[in-house]
């Protein structure tokens, strides 16, 4: 019964999608509302700026993903007006989903519809990436989770995690949901390393997706949530972290704890990167 539900919504996600005389895809603004349930589109324009905000935050610019147009609506006499509305990317429209009332229940079923399609979108984009080098995608994805720490640092520190000493204890909560119950020390001592070696400095590609996944996801709750104290903000992480082993799991993967530890870390690939580039 559920999965026929879904697969409706799914579907009807589809139906509204428009493609444009250069083959784009987009959705109209007031359809997309009205699918979620928004019978006034004044209330779904607050959900727009909410999401307008998420798309600055995120680095993006908003014009490529939300442009003003005219939509035609069909009117109760059936007669076809134009109103002001915004042609949607995919990124938009998984963007706003993300800020709009839970509570209709088509809208968690268009949370997982966007997400899913924007990350095949992102794969289908990125083949380049896909082609490279183990070492390289180690690098790509290490700088990646760098960044990413820098922003979950800031969000948890708004949720109540203000010292050092709460960071690493908050950073063990997400580390223990992921490695099923090991801390930093823990998959240190697990993985055989140095004392002078760094964790992230020492894993795959494959892991470190996981554990990019990991911070991007609790960054997203821990906001969306409203956290704002460090007993609650650990909980969220762990649980973040847990929830990303068990996907892991139902997938078939391999835990991160027992993955393959490579032979060398990330400052010798970028030491080797620099040397491949001053030749070439």
């Amino acid at each position: 019964m559920n999965d026929n539900i879904e697969q409706t919504h799914h579907k009807s996600f589809e139906d509204i999608k428009q493609i444009d005389k250069d083959g784009n895809e987009f959705w109209y603004a007031r359809a997309l509302g009205k699918l979620l349930g928004y019978s006034d589109f004044r209330n779904f324009k607050n959900v727009i700026e909410k999401a307008k905000e998420a798309c600055t935050n995120s680095g993006q610019n908003i014009l490529d993903h939300l442009v003003e147009v005219n939509e035609v609506v069909l009117g109760g006499s059936g007669v076809a007006n134009p109103y002001p509305s915004f042609a949607l990317s995919r990124y938009a429209c998984y963007l706003i989903v993300q800020n709009a009332d839970p509570s209709k229940p088509i809208v968690a079923n268009g949370q997982t519809y966007f997400a899913l399609q924007t990350r095949r979108q992102e794969l289908k984009d990125d083949e380049l990436f896909m082609q490279l080098k183990e070492d390289q995608k180690r690098f790509f994805l290490r700088n990646e989770l760098k960044e990413h720490n820098k922003q979950l640092v800031d969000t948890a520190f708004k949720s109540g995690v203000q010292t050092s000493l709460d960071f690493a204890i908050f950073q063990n909560h997400g580390y223990k949901g992921l490695y099923g119950g090991l801390d930093a020390k823990g998959i240190h001592q697990k993985k055989g390393l140095k004392k002078s070696h760094k964790i992230l400095d020492y894993m795959g590609s494959t892991e470190l997706a996981a554990n990019l996944f990991r911070a991007t996801q609790a960054e997203e709750k821990l906001k969306k949530d409203g956290v704002n104290d460090k007993h609650t903000a650990n909980q969220t992480h762990h649980e973040v972290g847990r929830v990303v082993r068990q996907t892991i799991k139902e997938l078939g993967g391999t835990m991160p704890e027992d993955l393959d530890v490579p032979s060398k870390g990330i400052a010798k690939i970028e030491k080797e990167q620099k040397i491949s580039e001053k030749k070439e």
